[in-house]
């Protein structure tokens, strides 16, 4: 019997980009219209203990407090958001809809009462958590590696910024965000002894491909 091929860690990158540069489209349109409509999204922004506020833990995540505060988010999303994707867009919507959920039910239980929180600062620290735990739950040498590169590039950063340290930040998202991520890399964890060991081989006579193999080449499971 042949062994296994070994998981390819760079299959995926062009959906990776593809998904990477669709959320940011979206994130600079949607404060466009904050800019031309002064500011009038920030009704969906999470304000805490209000049940009616519920719906808005997800569109928050989107929006921002002018373009400074996005650009202030937009290369670290791009660099974490792009690494994150990068096991496929499935994988990837299923863990931002686990932070994005965490992150805002957080926000909206522990914010200081009469705030307005947006941002997608919880998205960036959720795909943070998720790649610093990733690898050691996949148990993947190159996610392992990965994870001490980004600890080293954006560790700092990230734990003062889940500290109750500087006024009018939202400390809470940042923290809920990272639980999340954490939360997410267990959820969405490959079964090494499941899915990867019992990847049916090649068919043999030109038979067509199961269709599960075809969504991986596109990057999609």
């Amino acid at each position: 019997m042949s062994p296994l091929p070994s998981p390819n860690p760079l299959r995926g990158l062009r959906t990776a980009l593809v998904t990477t540069a669709g959320l940011l489209a979206v994130l600079w349109a949607l404060q466009i219209v904050q800019f031309a409509t002064d500011d009038s999204l920030m009704t969906y922004g999470i304000r805490p203990r209000r049940l009616g506020e519920l719906v808005d833990i997800y569109p928050a995540q989107f929006l921002h407090l002018g373009f400074g505060h996005l650009i202030a988010n937009t290369l670290a999303l791009a660099v974490l958001g792009f690494l994150a994707a990068t096991r496929g867009f499935l994988r990837f919507a299923g863990v931002s809809l686990v932070v994005m959920t965490v992150c805002g039910l957080g926000v909206w239980l522990t914010a200081p009462a009469n705030t307005n929180t947006v941002g997608a600062s919880g998205l960036v620290f959720g795909y943070f958590g998720y790649l610093l735990v990733r690898g050691f739950v996949d148990r993947r040498l190159f996610d392992i590696a990965l994870a001490f590169v980004i600890t080293g590039v954006y560790g700092w950063s990230m734990l003062w910024g889940a500290l109750p340290t500087a006024s009018g930040v939202s400390w809470q998202g940042h923290l809920f965000g990272f639980a999340g991520g954490v939360l997410a890399a267990f959820l969405f964890r490959r079964d090494r002894a499941g899915r990867e060991t019992a990847r049916p081989t090649a068919p043999t006579g030109g038979g067509p491909r199961p269709m599960s193999e075809e969504l991986k080449d596109l990057g999609l499971l």
